[in-house]
């Protein structure tokens, strides 16, 4: 797999249950966004789909709220604790990337 140019070097190991709640969201957005291509496919009306498609924009927005509580709450602390402040840099940078 091609590294992306925009992502870091670092990892995280996620316990279990975040590891599913994470992947069980991803697979409902995917699920929605197939369903969003079949309403396309089959002439559904513009209003319909692009209801739709807010939905999936906030199942989006709820997974980024839910991945970074768990970062600021696991990563960001942790880094903190050890004496790594450059993790609030990084993190006021993420922020502005999200809010764009």
């Amino acid at each position: 797999m091609a590294k992306c140019p925009h992502c870091s070097e670092k990892r995280k190991v996620r316990e279990d249950k975040e590891y599913k709640d994470l992947m069980n969201r991803l697979k409902r957005i995917e699920g929605q966004v197939r369903g969003v291509e079949g309403m396309l496919e089959e002439n559904a009306y513009c209003t319909d789909i692009l209801i739709q498609v807010s939905a999936i924009s906030s199942a989006l927005n709820s997974f980024n709220k839910a991945l970074l509580a768990n970062h600021m709450k696991t990563c960001v602390v942790d880094d903190i604790r050890n004496g790594n402040d450059e993790v609030v840099d990084e993190l006021v940078c993420t922020l502005q990337k999200l809010m764009k």
